[in-house]
């Protein structure tokens, strides 16, 4: 049987490229280190700094505490909230479907490479399995790419957000710089292009290319004597077997 498991080494290699960017995604969604404010209301702000996330926006303070933090104060944004810019809505809601994307992309890839690995009967379907995982994932990480771009203009700029009273944070910042979770995200996003490229450029091997699986042992129409057949050839006539008589 003809296998094809050597043709798409390059591809494994993307999965695993893939799956590290899609956990990085992941982690930049989560983190509230987008945005990293520098305030002089030391009074509240017991740090002088304050972390603005696509979620919610926190800081360390020695007055107010947050129930579920020992000295983090905390507020959700939401996606409908009057005060909540552009570039924070976009991020809530591309970086989340890009996930979507992106894991779906990944199972693509996977049943590709599983069709590489045990069948040629579907081998029809191996390389629109591979685009179709190599353009979700650049898809995914374009989704991603946007918002992350776009925060990151808005810190460079020095863009404020007039944050409601009960936030306690002021609408302008005396500085700001990138947060690591936009670095993160970025990574990870370069990581998804990589792997959707790579998944793309499979190709199946030509004619002259292709490989046989060794064969499994099997018998000669018996006979007066009968000799084991293998992939090897033909087993040591000293050692054939002859039938009872």
């Amino acid at each position: 049987m003809v296998y094809l498991a050597h043709s798409a080494y390059a591809q494994l290699g993307a999965l695993w490229m893939g799956c590290v960017g899609w956990t990085f995604s992941a982690m930049a969604l989560g983190l509230i280190q987008w945005r990293v404010w520098h305030v002089t209301d030391s009074e509240v702000i017991s740090s002088g700094v304050a972390w603005v996330g696509i979620w919610k926006a926190c800081f360390n303070s020695h007055t107010l505490v947050t129930p579920d933090f020992r000295v983090m104060y905390c507020r959700s944004i939401g996606l409908t909230d009057a005060f909540t810019p552009p570039e924070i809505v976009a991020a809530q809601v591309l970086m989340l479907l890009a996930l979507f994307v992106g894991l779906f992309g990944l199972t693509c890839s996977i049943y590709g490479l599983r069709n590489v690995s045990f069948s040629l009967v579907k081998s029809s379907l191996i390389r629109p399995a591979f685009i179709t995982a190599g353009s979700l994932c650049s898809l995914a990480a374009v989704m991603s790419l946007v918002p992350l771009l776009w925060n990151l203009s808005s810190v460079v700029t020095n863009q404020t957000i007039p944050f409601p009273p009960e936030f306690h944070i002021p609408p302008a910042p005396n500085s700001q710089n990138v947060g690591c979770a936009i670095g993160v995200g970025i990574l990870g996003t370069v990581l998804m292009i990589i792997s959707g490229i790579i998944f793309c450029m499979y190709r199946f091997p030509e004619r002259s290319e292709l490989r046989s699986r060794p064969a499994e042992t099997e018998e000669v129409q018996p006979g007066p004597s009968r000799t084991l057949m293998t992939s090897r050839g033909r087993e040591n006539p000293g050692f054939e077997v002859h039938e009872d008589s």
